[in-house]
């Protein structure tokens, strides 16, 4: 089995990985931009593309307990956040599916239709 050829999003809004512009996320995937990340700023986002899913760990958080995995770049590698995989608590059980991307790990990209 060969490599898997990176996934482009028709979005004219899209997100791509600062370190080789894989495309990642749409605009309008993103739930919140009101979420903090391990190095900062984070958005809330219900899909992406293009990343590998690690390896499941319980992680406290500031919300609390929650069983996570981390997300890489599926081109290059680099770790843009993490996947909400289960929420101990009621009130946190949105978050299920979603994902965490940092926002210093994402660039925005305006495609333009010619």
């Amino acid at each position: 089995m060969g490599k898997r050829q990176p996934a482009y999003l028709p979005d004219s809004r899209i997100y791509s990985c600062t370190t080789c512009h894989s495309h990642l996320l749409s605009h309008q995937s993103i739930v919140s931009k009101a979420f903090q990340g391990r190095y900062g700023p984070a958005y809330l986002v219900s899909h992406v593309v293009n990343v590998t899913l690690g390896t499941k760990e319980e992680r406290m958080l500031l919300t609390g307990m929650h069983t996570v995995a981390d997300i890489s770049c599926s081109v290059c590698g680099t770790r843009i956040g993490w996947k909400y995989l289960c929420a101990l608590e009621e009130s946190q059980k949105y978050k299920e599916s979603k994902y965490i991307v940092e926002k210093a790990k994402i660039a925005k990209e305006v495609m333009w239709d010619f």
